[in-house]
């Protein structure tokens, strides 16, 4: 069981140190696994408000106004999981009872660290309303212990703030260097998470630190927070390597699409009416230095949907070959209910669930599946007791599918193109409409297509 990270007071007439969340990239949310003391640990007013910020520094203020890191706390379905699943959840069931302050941490820190919980809803308007804000990420002086995970940031917050460059002065503010803030763990204080059953619930930062991109010296900032020539605060230097903070990642479409090449090839470059051809496919993650999808895996659902279209337009659905390993039954669409535990926070000890999947039957499942204390596939990463197989892409890993074609009969004759869609979901659809999510968070998103012909002869 992981100590809490309880405020500790840096000193008589200093302000405080609390140990918060800072720059997450990929939204999470984070829990404790001990219990959080219900004194405040200080003020809202401890604080800078973005807008304050954004009088220097204008063009960094938009960037992070379009990104995931304002809408941290605002987000929808972070709204909707945590009020109607999580919140409820916590107050039943004295084994997650800190995921009520705990999720705070990452998504409303300023809530969190006054002690403000639950934080008022979205819509009342209060500050928890700023997410990670500007004053959250650049007052963090490190983490506590060895491994950054579950918001054991610490934070100082006061005059200083803290950012990469040196020698750099600022009429508004004292200015200290900082080289964590360039640190893969800095993320990984809300990229990790383990829940309350010691479970590795998040690990982006740790896929990407036992990858290939970590040995190579490729840090998180230099794919999510890309540089560009750019003016960083108001009257200031024009820099060209200056870090925007846009944050681009699982709610990012344009991050989404290319993560996986495909490639598809035959064994037979033609079939006669009656005849089976078989089909290999290679997934190649040629983008991601962590495993894809990654984050809020028990959410996130990849899936690659397989067809073959004759010379008439009739289509056919090419279900996956399975390969056998153990548990690959939740890797493949199916017709099963799952999800059951959501019965908790509902008050419905009967609940039978929702659709596992809503996806073709036979399409491939890139996902790791999550299950509750009773076995069941559940989509509350708080209340997940263990881990299904590991069936996401690895950084620069290929995947090899199978499939076979037996053409009908009746067959049109000419060319027949085989095509491969994978899509990529933040949140299983049923799930969400079930919930009344918006349709932005379970809509399908293509990260790639691929297809080839081969023909149809008498």
């Amino acid at each position: 069981m992981q100590m809490i990270h309880k405020a500790s007071i840096s000193g008589a007439g200093k302000k405080p140190r609390f140990c918060l969340v800072a720059g997450a990239i990929v939204l999470v949310m984070s829990l404790i696994v001990t219990p959080v003391s219900s004194e405040p640990a200080g003020s809202y007013d401890d604080f800078e408000t973005p807008e304050t910020c954004s009088e220097c520094h204008m063009a960094i203020h938009t960037q992070w106004q379009h990104a995931m890191m304002s809408q941290s706390y605002t987000h929808e379905w972070d709204e909707i999981e945590y009020f109607k699943l999580a919140v409820p959840h916590a107050e039943k069931d004295e084994k997650v009872a800190e995921v009520k302050a705990g999720c705070n941490g990452c998504h409303a820190p300023l809530a969190f660290h006054a002690g403000d919980i639950p934080p008022p809803r979205p819509s009342e308007g209060s500050r928890a309303n700023e997410g990670v804000s500007c004053d959250v990420c650049h007052t963090v002086t490190g983490f506590t212990g060895d491994t950054p995970f579950n918001f054991n940031f610490i934070s100082s917050p006061g005059e200083t703030k803290y950012g990469p460059r040196k020698d750099v002065e600022s009429g508004g503010h004292e200015v200290a260097y900082s080289d964590f803030l360039s640190t893969p763990e800095f993320c990984g204080t809300c990229h990790n998470e383990k829940d309350p059953y010691g479970i590795w619930v998040k690990s982006t930062h740790l896929e990407w630190k036992e990858g290939p991109y970590a040995a190579e010296g490729i840090r998180c900032h230099d794919c999510h927070m890309t540089t560009g020539r750019m003016q960083t605060a108001e009257d200031g230097n024009v820099y060209d390597d200056a870090r925007l903070h846009l944050f681009h990642g699982a709610h990012d479409d344009a991050k989404v699409r290319g993560t996986v090449e495909i490639r598809i090839y035959p064994e037979a470059p033609a079939v006669k009416a009656g005849e089976k051809v078989n089909i290999s496919i290679a997934l190649f993650n040629q983008k991601a230095g962590h495993k894809f999808p990654t984050g809020s895996v028990e959410d996130r659902i990849v899936w690659l949907h397989v067809e073959a279209v004759d010379a008439s337009g009739r289509s056919f659905h090419l279900p996956v070959t399975p390969k056998g390993f153990e548990g690959e039954e939740y890797t493949i669409g199916a017709d099963e209910f799952a999800y059951q535990d959501m019965g908790i926070a509902l008050d419905d000890p009967d609940f039978a669930g929702v659709q596992r999947d809503g996806i073709p039957i036979g399409d491939r499942i890139f996902r790791m599946a999550y299950f509750d204390p009773q076995g069941r596939m559940t989509i509350q990463q708080w209340n997940t007791a263990s881990l299904g197989v590991d069936y996401r892409f690895g950084p620069r890993e290929t995947k090899l599918e199978e499939y076979s074609f037996t053409a009908p009969a009746d067959i049109a004759a000419g060319p027949v193109t085989l095509k491969a869609v994978l899509y990529y979901q933040k949140l299983v659809k049923p799930v969400a409409d079930f919930l009344g999510v918006p349709e932005e968070a379970s809509r399908s998103v293509v990260v790639n297509e691929q297809s080839v012909m081969i023909e149809v002869g008498p």
